[in-house]
């Protein structure tokens, strides 16, 4: 690589190859930490501190929100205090310690993002529970498999999915002996829990109970597990990660650090739009970060066509986001310009070509055209809420083309990060006005080593000219292990370095770009991921499948698939629906025949539970089998994806626009 204007360090020299095993990049180090890596702010020891210091500081300042409802109809959002949600939280905890559950109890929350959410989180940072979020996106059972595998013993609960939780019954009961509501409960509910030996309180009763008898808050460590966080595996069983208190103050003290360098520090005047699930590890670490910072939280009303409505009310500075959303922006802006008329699209190219150069020349965002940001690009602002300063983007790979549109036109920083429940959400960050920055995730967070391991099967070579291979991080924010599953633990850290699976590429300036994925493992536009081996394995049974291979791209939200046919099937079935046979290769040409087969696809898929983004939309049906005369199998009958994926990707290609643009 280039040694100048970078923004990391070299800490570590390569390791060449050894006895077959692939080479090791020289490990690397943000340029902000080239002292070495900075302790955490003094003081802040566990997750609870974290809250417990910001209540000291901003103990009158709106924590959470919601918004109100006035006779059906939204009005004004309605704040509680981090003083109140602390005395809240202090009064759960107690109960939670009444009931029994102490130290290194596990502790369910299941349901949409509220304040009860986090005042439940709260408690049991408070008292040293683990954290179990439990959700129904990994597949069917998840839920189940999460309450038996990590042995929860209590659960916070909305109330419309107490009759989800039932649906674990009686297996779930042999931990699973309370539950907490968000809400009220009917007696009818407390009677057919009591039946399972399972107590069922609402959320009034709950924080009675905390009037009864006042608990010392124990120690808490920084090695303590302050949450464990189920992500997907390869087999369709989820993946316990082990999130320890050091981990997240880390992870809040670095990303702290880097916009405090950049000159774009948080402060309590900030404010936030949770809408993400806190169930999962991005937004989780914003909140925590928000509330460091004494910024406050407002909620949504869980309806993503409520959401710009919910915004513009909020008026949020900070705007967290996947792709899909962003997409979505960029999609209706675009819309919007092109039925405004010729002098309107007219006006608004001249000025995104006369800011663009201006930023392109190093120019920042704000200081590059302050009179078009106020005369074209203030609608955009304004349908943002008027207030937006950082859009943070993460879960999957923004576009390029989005990301250079919003940064123009958003008039706030647009931010891309990277990072795996494992790594605690933040590996890399791309830095604020750096137009370099566009297509990457930037360099990485000064609290971590990264290093690319070079993967030979797939031709990357972390000692070339330009540097590919496997990202591995090492650092304080990197998980204790998965739960439970030592083997699978081992087999991603090695030498004190998590191995990611994501295939990554150095950029000249020190930015990190995600090219790949070397697990069969990805996820879609929406964040969600996709277990590609276990899906297969699903269609597949199908007598009509013959060998399929699915296939997501990162920047769009749904599946596609390349199917080798039973030739004898799909024969007989255009033989009952009288379509004419001429030969199987013209056959396979029929979008008559793609049709069924998608919806065969969508049969088996609903009737194994599957989600709905893990169900196929289009298919491309190939009379010839996957083949080693076209490299695309092993002499085992393995699939070898890299060189399906380059096979057919003009094919790819053709399916995904085709389904975007079904005019075209």
């Amino acid at each position: 690589m280039e040694h100048e204007e970078r923004l990391i360090v070299e800490i570590e020299e390569a390791k060449e190859a050894n006895e077959g095993k692939p080479s090791m990049g020289p490990a690397y180090r943000s340029i902000f930490a080239k002292e070495g890596l900075p302790p955490n702010f003094e003081g802040l020891d566990s997750c609870w501190d974290v809250f417990r210091i910001a209540v000291d500081k901003y103990p009158n300042n709106p924590m959470l929100g919601i918004r109100e409802n006035i006779d059906g109809n939204p009005g004004k959002y309605k704040w509680q205090t981090y003083k109140e949600v602390y005395d809240l939280s202090l009064k759960v905890g107690d109960s939670i310690r009444t009931c029994g559950y102490g130290k290194g109890v596990k502790c369910g929350i299941y349901g949409a993002n509220c304040p009860e959410w986090i005042i439940s989180m709260e408690a049991c940072n408070a008292h040293g529970l683990y954290c179990v979020p439990l959700y129904d996106t990994l597949g069917a059972g998840a839920v189940e498999f999460i309450i038996c595998h990590s042995e929860i013993a209590i659960t916070f609960i909305e109330e419309n999915k107490i009759s989800e939780i039932v649906k674990t019954f009686p297996n779930a009961t042999k931990y699973l002996k309370t539950l907490v509501s968000f809400g009220n409960v009917t007696p009818g509910q407390k009677q057919e829990l009591e039946n399972f030996g399972v107590a069922l309180y609402s959320w009034a009763e709950f924080l009675q109970m905390g009037d009864i008898q006042s608990f010392d808050l124990p120690v808490k460590q920084k090695s303590d597990i302050s949450t464990i966080m189920y992500t997907s595996g390869t087999t369709g069983e989820p993946k316990g990660v082990m999130i320890s208190n050091e981990n997240i103050i880390t992870l809040i003290c670095g990303i702290t650090d880097v916009l405090v360098c950049c000159d774009a520090k948080l402060d309590e005047k900030d404010v936030h739009i949770s809408y993400l699930p806190l169930a999962h590890i991005f937004d989780r670490l914003v909140e925590e970060i928000m509330i460091w910072h004494g910024a406050s939280i407002g909620f949504w009303r869980g309806d993503v066509k409520l959401l710009l409505d919910d915004i513009g009310e909020l008026k949020p500075t900070i705007l967290v986001a996947v792709p899909r959303v962003l997409d979505r922006v960029y999609t209706g802006l675009n819309q919007k310009l092109s039925s405004g008329g010729y002098m309107k699209q007219t006006v608004f190219n001249f000025a995104y070509s006369y800011k663009l150069q201006k930023m392109q020349k190093g120019q920042k965002h704000a200081e590059a055209s302050p009179l078009f940001d106020k005369l074209v690009f203030n609608k955009v602002k304004q349908a943002l809420g008027g207030r937006v300063r950082f859009i943070l983007s993460g879960g999957a790979p923004l576009s390029t083309t989005v990301e250079g549109f919003l940064r123009v036109v958003a008039c706030s920083h647009i931010l891309q990060g990277y990072g795996l429940t494992e790594t605690c959400a933040g590996t890399f960050l791309s830095l604020p006005n750096r137009k370099d920055m566009i297509g990457t995730v930037g360099p990485p967070v000064p609290y971590v080593d990264v290093c690319l391991k070079s993967v030979p099967d797939m031709g990357y070579d972390a000692l070339a000219s330009t540097p590919r291979g496997e990202i591995c991080v090492r650092g304080k924010t990197v998980f204790s292990g998965y739960y439970k599953c030592e083997d699978l633990t081992n087999e991603v850290m090695i030498d004190g370095w998590f191995h990611t699976g994501d295939i990554g590429e150095w950029k000249p300036n020190g930015a990190m770009e995600v090219i790949d994925r070397k697990k069969n493992i990805f996820k879609l536009s929406q964040g969600e991921y996709v277990a590609v081996e276990y899906l297969e394995n699903i269609y597949g049974q199908h007598p009509v499948i013959e060998s399929i291979w699915i296939y997501g791209n990162s920047f769009e939200s749904f599946l596609v698939a390349i199917v080798h046919p039973n030739k004898e099937e799909l024969e007989l079935w255009a033989q009952a629906i009288s379509i004419p046979i001429e030969d199987f290769h013209t056959l396979c040409e029929d979008s008559r025949a793609k049709r069924y087969i998608v919806g065969e696809l969508a049969k088996i898929g609903i009737e194994k539970k599957l989600k709905g983004f893990e169900l196929i939309k289009v298919v491309h049906l190939d009379p010839d089998p996957f083949d080693m005369e076209r490299d695309l199998i092993t002499p085992t009958y393995k699939k070898k994806r890299p060189q399906l994926l380059k096979y057919y990707q003009n094919t790819i290609d053709n399916m995904y626009k085709a389904l975007n643009n079904p005019k075209t």
